[in-house]
């Protein structure tokens, strides 16, 4: 799953997405303050937009360029307010302690024995900012897709709440029914959602 399956992907449809911003990001983030938010995985850029419109500046990476072209050209309205930048998070740590959101929507971020990435991650949460990590429920999942994707090779919002030390406060961890439509061609009915601020 690297920047040319993630390309190729964008490429071989005119729009991958509904274009909608995900419903568990207005659910978990409207009742925070705008500041600083990363949005991982970006894709064609329906979060980023949503939370550019409500006043947040929002760095918004993806690892397809294909994607984040597709997301600018669709920026007409937010003034600025949205970085786009093309990133692996493998190779590529944002900057720490520099957001007050960082959202990771259905992102696959493969794990790691050292978890590099993901502490990348983690450290990019400001003091006092939200961590919110949101995935399909491996239940609705096959071990292995036709295309050799195994969901379980990848993190779980529980895999990085057992990672979180004592300078992070744990507000929501749980499995629950999508209030959203399920992609196209796939059977998702649950969502797995962390939502963790980090205190210090």
């Amino acid at each position: 799953m690297d920047a040319q399956f993630w390309d190729e992907r964008y490429r071989s449809r005119d729009q991958i997405f509904s274009g909608a911003p995900n419903p568990v990001l207005i659910t978990e983030i409207t009742d925070l303050p705008p500041g600083q938010a990363l949005d991982v995985g970006c894709g064609e850029g329906a979060d980023a937009l949503w939370l550019a419109r409500r006043g947040w500046r929002v760095t918004a990476i993806d690892i397809s360029q294909t994607a984040l072209q597709r997301a600018a050209a669709a920026a007409t309205d937010v003034d600025g307010r949205v970085a786009w930048a093309r990133a692996d998070l493998a190779t590529d740590p944002p900057p720490a302690n520099a957001f007050d959101l960082v959202s990771a929507q259905y992102f696959p971020l493969r794990r790691q024995p050292d978890h590099t990435a993901l502490r990348g991650l983690l450290n990019a949460v400001a003091p006092g900012g939200t961590l919110l990590f949101v995935s399909h429920d491996l239940a609705d999942l096959p071990l292995r897709h036709e295309d050799g994707f195994a969901p379980r090779d990848y993190y779980q919002p529980d895999d990085i709440a057992r990672l979180l030390d004592n300078d992070w406060a744990i507000l929501i961890n749980e499995t629950r029914p999508r209030t959203g439509p399920a992609p196209a061609g796939t059977h998702h009915t649950h969502d797995t959602v962390l939502r963790a601020q980090r205190l210090a």
